[in-house]
């Protein structure tokens, strides 16, 4: 298809859409106010481009600036601009607030009372900053307020728009004058706006309750309109705002180009929304399909637990069956014969009246007739005898080898697991680092289950601060495992520097623990992590570095002094470099931090400089003529070894256009091995850029290291005179950009 039928086609649905012939569902949704949850009032478009009520910001003010200061402020008097009331209305307002008749919520002009702009998004959750003007630098939606109106007037079509003008009785209302800002009926418009009179030229529309503007003004330069787009802040701007305003080195393009481009990709994002269609009706039965089937096979899954669970109580009561016959038959057995010994020893006591027969049978004086007797007499009576010098129970009351021991089973139950086991997670050497401290970051496996948690373990594997001992002992070998992790990453605290340290992570799910993951190693920095920012005060030149607002980004421009330096040039001369350092400085121990140059970047200097030499840097500026002014400049010249001092109290690496310059080596400076040249040829001084470089200041031995800050590889090292305060440096010329390292602690996410 070409341009000319793409463009009419887009022209086609614009007008489809303009007359209301394609659909829109459910487009209550879309005017609802996220903070308010009420149809839109007097919208107003923030920062990050979400709508929300003009009374709803105002609230939002007022809430944050009652959480930043106590009841007793100035905000709580009854002078303040939270206390006046009725509010005006929304133009009489935005009248006032340009004008600077009142400020914003939470200010008013002479207070001590720092102002409150910030506010959080009710649509992305994001706090908001309104910038120093507050409110007044907000835009209006026009559009969204007039889409709001037509679908008051849609839901109440039989409330019909009466005329402002007609004597009672009045007549339904056919037009609205928006210079008038009031509805009239025929015969009323043509009373007041007669042929050849000024107001006969008034815009004129349908009957409405929405009067708004008829042109867009600039909420910073309130007489001009706005005509451009900057599309680096993606809002509408004046002229003079990109001639001298807070969009002056902003991309901008015309408002008509703008209009153009926009209802172009709007009117084809609806044109796919429409042409999708039966596609998205298609991927609904699907989904209800799938939500049918997933429901049947809930419930089969449902019924197949419940008879596995049934299988095994089954069994359980067969067993709970079989172990009571038995405990109840030995009982019965064990009642028998006792009973039958209480029996016997209750026949000795009836036996009393052996004994007096006895006692008779010893009268007998005639020996063979006591002989005759007493011989039968005497076996009865040595029998009861017996018994009763060997007493003991027919039956243990005992009943222990009926108890159970069923902890296994138990455990085995609990740890019945529906899911199997896990896939290991993988961890991300991409988002991972170690700095000042690890952060560890994984990918979950994607088998559509969710693990339970995660357990992150690492181990020592070797280093500089390690004895041979200490390598050859438990401590290299042991594993050392972090608090259970609920997400996908986590922090390590507790890691020696200049040591190699080995990770692994698992994952658990229903107490079954994955395999452990591939192991990755990471080389702790040499020294702790010096904290510092750029200084915007010790000869900072504002013409030619800029600071992000954070203070750890600075990038080279082009400046005014560049321009008129454009002739000398031209001719071969170069321009001085711009230094920056750091706002802290070194004066005992030793330290270490991490940056990034990127690779675009013309020329940069990285390095450490003492105070004295900072003094001839920022205060006697000297143009060169020649990049080999600066003895570390990384050129190959004859002179720079001829004018090296052995300890100078400045070292600085060059790198630059994806590069990385090595010195040359001399009585003071060394290489690593991996990086030493092997002959005189300047190619072998130059190595490809790292990502992160990383400058380790060892400020007692006075010696200074430069290290690929991934692989902590040292990459340079020389002797450097650290007689004063020494603190991080940094050159830049043509062009370039310094990202400093960020804390691992500044990313820490809760979980």
């Amino acid at each position: 298809m070409s341009d000319s039928e793409d463009m009419t086609e887009f022209a086609s649905i614009v007008e489809r859409i303009e007359r209301g012939e394609v659909p829109i569902k459910n487009i209550e949704r879309e005017l609802i106010c996220p903070s308010c949850k009420e149809l839109f009032t007097h919208p107003l478009i923030l920062p990050c481009q979400h709508s929300i009520c003009h009374k709803c910001v105002r609230e939002l003010l007022m809430i944050t600036h009652e959480d930043s200061f106590d009841a007793g402020s100035e905000c709580s008097l009854p002078g303040s601009p939270r206390s006046r009331v009725p509010s005006p209305s929304m133009e009489r307002l935005d009248r006032l607030v340009r004008s600077g008749s009142i400020s914003s919520p939470g200010w008013r002009r002479g207070s001590v009372t720092p102002r409150v702009t910030t506010i959080p998004c009710p649509g992305c959750q994001h706090d908001i900053d309104l910038g120093e003007r507050g409110i007044s630098m907000l835009f209006r939606n026009f559009t969204l307020e007039s889409i709001v109106e037509r679908y008051r007037q849609a839901a109440r079509a039989a409330v019909a728009i009466m005329c402002n003008v007609c004597k009672p009785p009045q007549q339904e209302a056919t037009k609205s004058c928006m210079d008038c800002r009031a509805s009239y009926c025929n015969e009323c418009f043509k009373l007041n706006h007669p042929w050849g009179t000024p107001k006969a030229q008034h815009e004129y529309v349908g009957p409405t309750t929405n009067f708004r503007p008829k042109v867009l003004m600039c909420p910073e330069h309130e007489m001009e309109k706005v005509n451009m787009y900057c599309e680096v802040c993606r809002r509408p701007v004046c002229h003079l705002c990109k001639l001298g305003g807070s969009h002056a080195n902003h991309k901008v393009t015309s408002m008509s180009n703008a209009y153009k481009i926009l209802k172009e990709k709007l009117a084809k994002s609806i044109h796919y929304l429409i042409s999708k269609e039966d596609q998205v009706r298609t991927q609904i039965t699907g989904l209800e399909q799938l939500i049918s089937r997933t429901e049947e096979n809930g419930l089969l899954a449902e019924r197949r637990a419940t008879e596995h669970f049934e299988r095994l109580f089954e069994a359980l009561q067969e067993r709970k069956s079989d172990m009571l016959r038995s405990i109840e038959q030995s009982r019965n057995r064990r009642m028998g014969q006792l009973k039958a010994q209480v029996e016997e020893y209750q026949g000795m006591l009836e036996n009393s009246g052996l004994v007096g027969y006895a006692q008779e049978v010893l009268k007998e004086t005639d020996q063979s007739c006591f002989v005759q007797t007493a011989k039968q007499l005497h076996v009865r009576i040595q029998k009861a005898t017996e018994s009763l010098r060997t007493f003991h129970p027919s039956a243990d009351p005992c009943f222990d080898e009926f108890v159970l021991e069923t902890s296994r089973e138990e455990t085995l139950l609990k740890e019945i697991c529906f899911g199997g086991v896990p896939d290991p997670p993988l961890i991300d050497l991409s988002n991972s680092k170690v700095y000042n401290e690890a952060a560890i970051c994984w990918r979950l496996p994607e088998d559509h289950q969710p693990t339970d948690q995660q357990i992150l373990e690492y181990r020592r594997l070797g280093g500089a601060n390690l004895s041979p001992s200490q390598e050859d002992g438990e401590d290299s070998l042991s594993w050392r495992a972090t608090e259970r992790v609920h997400g996908s990453s986590t922090v390590v605290c507790d890691l020696d520097p200049d040591n190699l340290y080995a990770f692994r992570v698992r994952s658990c799910r229903n107490s079954m623990f994955s395999p452990y993951s591939p192991e990755v190693t990471f080389h702790t920095p040499p020294a702790p992590v010096f904290g510092f920012l750029f200084s915007d005060k010790c000869g900072f030149s504002t013409e030619r570095l800029l600071l992000n607002k954070r203070r750890d980004t600075v990038e080279n421009v082009a400046g005014m002094a560049f321009l008129l330096a454009a002739d000398r040039v031209q001719t071969g001369s170069y321009i001085s470099l711009d230094y920056i350092i750091g706002d802290m400085g070194i004066s005992q121990g030793r330290h270490y931090w991490a940056f990034k140059v990127e690779p675009h970047s013309y020329m940069v200097k990285v390095g450490v400089a003492s105070d004295s030499k900072l003094l001839e840097w920022l205060h006697n500026p000297r143009d060169t003529s020649s990049p080999r002014y600066d003895h570390d400049s990384g050129h190959d010249s004859g002179s720079e070894d001829a004018c090296y001092e052995l300890c100078q109290p400045f070292t600085l690496l060059t790198v630059g256009m994806g590069k990385l310059f090595i010195p040359k080596a001399s009585s003071s400076s060394s290489i690593s091995s991996a990086t030493a040249p092997t002959s005189s040829d300047p190619g072998n001084r130059v190595l490809p850029m790292p990502q992160r470089l990383g400058v380790c200041l060892d400020y007692d031995a006075c010696r200074v290291y430069f290290y690929d800050a991934d692989t902590m590889r040292c990459l340079y090292e020389r002797q450097v005179d650290c007689s004063g305060t020494m603190y991080p440096a940094f050159g830049l010329m043509g062009g370039g950009k310094i990202q400093l390292e960020e804390f691992v602690t500044a990313k820490r996410l809760p979980f």
